[in-house]
């Protein structure tokens, strides 16, 4: 995509951090946005700030459970309404669970498969067929993260929703090339950012899934907390994701130090070996 003033945007997890960036990012570029996000609160002051900094363009609040598949039915079905077209979708909902993967109750992966998993596949259902039916170009990115593109200890739980994330995408991808769609997608990998997933994330989950937090979660999110504290500005990764739209690139990685990880990475597996821990910072 070359051109965005006047086309429509969807950005979910939009209430903070990369969610909110992007929908900021797009409206800057001259995009209508559907803002949308569980936190309902969250939404209505991230909205109107999105607002208050971009006057021009027409941005909207949409309180929605990406889990929930009616639910995201009824959100495509809005937008629309309203809009008569959708060209950019951003499933980029996203909480985290960490811990050893054998200490971990069925609850925490229904938890985050909910959202990290379900939650794109349930955006890929509701909007890819009518952004198909448009006729016009379009992309669609999901958010994964580069702990879908490398294993790491105390993080079983979130690596395997993003790696299942990462094989949703180019599976879309191949399937939108195998039929001819003028709609592209792109997955978002980013590494250490400064958001709030690690604080926020438990506060999202319903009560029929809570459970006690673990010791070794609490190290674990103590650690990462740490360390995201000083991570990227969302606002340079909207920015690069915005880049990547324009020139089509597939894979949109946050930092310079992974792809030579991943050469490093492949190289091992390719020796049968299991590959070294990676450096997320």
């Amino acid at each position: 995509m070359q051109e965005f003033t006047g086309k429509a945007a969807v950005v979910t997890g939009a209430a903070s951090g990369i969610g909110q960036a992007l929908s900021r990012g797009f409206a800057g570029e001259g995009m209508r946005v559907a803002m949308v996000d569980i936190d309902a609160d969250s939404l209505a002051a991230a909205t109107a700030a999105v607002r208050a900094d971009v006057p021009s363009v027409e941005v909207t609040a949409h309180h929605c459970d990406v889990s929930d598949a009616g639910a995201v039915d009824a959100l495509a079905d809005s937008v629309f309404e309203r809009w008569g077209q959708v060209d950019v979708v951003c499933n980029n909902a996203g909480v985290f669970v960490g811990g050893l993967i054998w200490e971990r109750p069925v609850a925490d992966l229904e938890f985050i498969l909910g959202t990290n998993l379900w939650g794109i596949l349930n955006g890929i259902r509701s909007f890819v067929p009518r952004m198909i039916a448009q006729g016009t170009e379009g992309h669609v990115v999901n958010t994964a993260s580069v702990a879908g593109l490398f294993g790491a200890p105390f993080e079983a739980p979130y690596a395997i929703s993003k790696f299942a994330a990462f094989a949703a995408t180019e599976s879309l991808a191949h399937d939108l090339q195998a039929v001819g769609s003028n709609i592209k997608a792109s997955v978002l990998c980013p590494g250490m950012i400064n958001t709030d997933i690690t604080t926020n994330s438990e506060r999202h989950r319903p009560d029929h899934l809570v459970t006690e937090l673990t010791e070794d979660q609490k190290f674990v999110n103590e650690y990462l907390a740490g360390i995201i504290a000083e991570g990227m500005d969302p606002a340079e990764v909207a920015r690069i994701v915005i880049a990547a739209l324009r020139a089509d690139d597939f894979l949109i990685l946050t930092h310079d130090a992974y792809p030579p990880q991943l050469v490093d990475r492949v190289q091992e597996l390719l020796a049968r070996r299991l590959p070294g821990l990676p450096d997320f910072a």
